[in-house]
């Protein structure tokens, strides 16, 4: 069976979106499926070995049927943009539901969050790893071995906290703009979450800055920075966890001055 070219997909949307064609609906969602694999591979490059992938797959391609179902192509975006979000979303909203990382874990997380703030507090910069360990009065290497296995909680629910450390802290899901509101400081409020997001960035230690770069930027793998960096790909995790820590370390501390 060949791959659609751009007017036979033109012609699976125009089908789908005006008839509610089925055939056009199974045609868009056999054509976009590889990027189920894509961002389950991305996911799940960082979760524990006993997370199947073959699970993060099926629960990615929920997430792609909604995003068949939902898309507007009227509206000029690009649908793997589109897809992509929603199909991680999907993902990660069922690994929250599986809730497969033990309380002792997000216990550590929040402990060696909070000794990074009071660090950066006192330093006026991002401790070392020497410095949180050192503070926590814990081996470096078990602190390391702690960073890999909260690795995984980058994936945040939208009803945690902001600051665990504060008993009155807002939800995430209190930071979501209702999209139907009008908001006249939207695109000022955007540009200065930029601004501090690469002010937070350029702060952080060079290999912490190099491995988001790798990562966000250039799409590399954890595998694949590991190369660079002529380190395992644990020792990457272990780096990027302690930078992502940072770097919601500075957005809280200026909302709590």
């Amino acid at each position: 069976m060949r791959e659609p070219g751009e007017q036979d997909l033109q012609d699976l949307w125009t089908g789908f979106k005006s008839t509610g064609d089925e055939r056009a609906r199974e045609g868009l969602i056999l054509h976009y499926s590889p990027l189920v694999k894509f961002v389950a591979g991305r996911v799940g490059s960082g979760l524990p070995r006993n997370v199947d992938q073959n699970d993060l797959v099926s629960f990615g391609t929920f997430g792609l049927i909604d995003a068949v179902d939902k898309f507007e192509p009227e509206r000029g975006f690009k649908f793997e943009t589109y897809a992509v979000n929603r199909i991680k979303g999907a993902i990660l909203d069922e690994l929250r539901h599986l809730d497969w990382v033990p309380r002792s874990v997000r216990a550590r997380a929040r402990e060696i969050q909070r000794t990074m703030a009071e660090l950066n507090h006192k330093l006026q910069r991002t401790p070392t790893e020497d410095e949180v360990a050192e503070a926590m009065e814990l081996p470096l290497d078990t602190l390391r071995e702690q960073l890999g296995e909260i690795a995984n909680l980058g994936f945040v629910a939208l009803d945690e906290l902001l600051n665990p450390t504060e008993r009155d802290s807002g939800a995430m899901s209190e930071m979501i703009a209702d999209p139907g509101a009008i908001d006249p400081l939207g695109n000022f409020e955007k540009e200065e979450t930029r601004y501090m997001l690469a002010d937070s960035i350029n702060r952080l230690p060079d290999r912490e800055r190099l491995v988001l770069t790798l990562y966000y930027y250039e799409g590399l793998t954890l595998a694949e920075i590991g190369g660079v960096l002529n380190v395992t790909e644990s020792r990457v995790c272990q780096i990027h966890t302690k930078a992502v820590m940072s770097l919601r370390n500075r957005f809280i501390e200026p909302a709590h001055r």
